[in-house]
């Protein structure tokens, strides 16, 4: 995005979201760490949410195309948590996304465009077509590549916050899980060895209602999520997940505690996930009317929207404004994406050598002629030698 179609980014400094020493977890209102946002804040808060929302539908009408390589994860419903919770970082903060978090990278950084080129698998894509969605880090924007399996992405944002505390950095480290994640021993493991080293870290836990499609109760005992902090000593909170200032809040404290020296937070956001695990997802095992009653009681956009109107003074014409840019940029990002060239095969190479050669190696083309000269062999069909001219494998010239 440009200077010119994205809010100016103005979050980040202790006047502007409290002060960095320890909070209380039962906070008054008036103590609201959302209380000190300026209204530019606010209505930014409210584009990066626009724009996850806007963003995805447009994956899914290039889903429907064919144009997306592999499967199509939505947040429909959940975009208040990641963008409210991600937020409350500072720049120097790293947070590590899960398929549904892609409004806490876009608060981070990333750009739209390369968002829509790693789902068509394009070669300019942040991984050049060898992974897909958003599986995809950047350290310096703040965000590190997942790893889909459940909680496994805990004892690895451990470790890189315990790296913060042994040197001395002022950062945070924040994680996000699903309900079903916290019926896992990776889990237990690594927020278990990140409460009793005091790591600066926060766990945000989305309770959506479903592990794929498991409900909660038949997957956990615990009534409230944030009751297995008990377990591990450390503070637990629940907020609302599809109020994206009671998330920005509530993430916001667990920030500032970790900063100070306070150690983990567990942060259960309760939320609703509109759509099934994927876009082949048809949610079946979905009680009927619950989805329609969420989208009409419950939406975090919509609920936002009200807040604006009725609270903040924002006019009817400034809303609109912003989802005319966040049109603008998506259209641009799609139209950058779908110019972009597929993979070239010495593109594999990329990342994995300091200095990929510029053809296959020795090893890759003599292996492929080994490959190709036993399985035609057993065809009948000759060598690999005998019907092609050099190596039989293409190169650049």
């Amino acid at each position: 995005m440009t200077d010119s179609t994205r809010p100016p980014v103005t979050r980040g400094s202790p006047a502007e979201g409290g002060s960095r020493g320890g909070a209380s977890t039962r906070p008054t209102a008036e103590s609201r760490p959302s209380d000190r946002l300026s209204r530019e804040q606010k209505l930014e808060l409210y584009y990066y949410m626009r724009l996850t929302r806007s963003l995805e539908e447009r994956l899914v009408n290039l889903y429907r195309q064919t144009k997306v390589i592999g499967g199509l994860f939505r947040s429909l419903g959940q975009e208040a948590d990641a963008v409210g919770s991600a937020y409350a970082l500072d720049r120097g903060d790293i947070l590590s996304p899960l398929i549904r978090n892609l409004g806490s990278m876009l608060v981070k950084g990333a750009d739209p465009a390369e968002v829509i080129r790693q789902y068509m698998a394009k070669g300019d894509s942040p991984t050049r077509g060898r992974e897909l969605n958003i599986h995809f880090g950047d350290l310096e924007r703040g965000f590190v590549g997942q790893i889909s399996h459940l909680g496994d992405m805990v004892p690895v944002m451990t470790g890189v916050a315990l790296s913060f505390k042994m040197r001395r950095q002022d950062r945070v480290a924040l994680v996000y899980v699903g309900d079903g994640a916290t019926s896992t021993g990776a889990f237990h493991e690594g927020i278990n060895f990140a409460a009793v080293q005091r790591v600066p870290m926060v766990v945000v836990v989305e309770n959506n209602g479903y592990a794929y499609s498991t409900p909660l109760h038949k997957q956990t005992a615990v009534a409230e999520l944030k009751d297995k902090a008990h377990a591990y000593g450390i503070p637990g909170e629940r907020a609302d997940g599809n109020d994206v200032l009671a998330v920005y809040d509530v993430t916001k404290r667990a920030v500032d505690r970790a900063r100070a020296g306070g150690g983990v937070t567990l942060i259960e956001l309760v939320t609703y996930r509109r759509k099934g695990h994927a876009e082949h997802d048809n949610q079946s095992y979905v009680p009927a009317g619950e989805i329609d009653r969420w989208a009409a009681e419950n939406d975090p956009i919509d609920r936002y929207v009200r807040v604006l109107v009725e609270r903040e003074g924002v006019s009817a014409e400034e809303l609109p404004e912003i989802d005319q840019r966040v049109r603008d940029v998506i259209d641009s990002a799609t139209d950058a994406a779908e110019a972009s060239p597929m993979p070239e095969p010495t593109d594999a190479l990329l990342g994995v050598y300091g200095d990929p050669p510029a053809v296959a190696p020795l090893w890759f083309r003599e292996g492929v002629r080994s490959a190709v000269d036993t399985h035609e062999r057993a065809a009948g069909w000759g060598t690999f030698d005998s019907r092609a001219s050099g190596d039989g494998v293409p190169q650049d010239d």
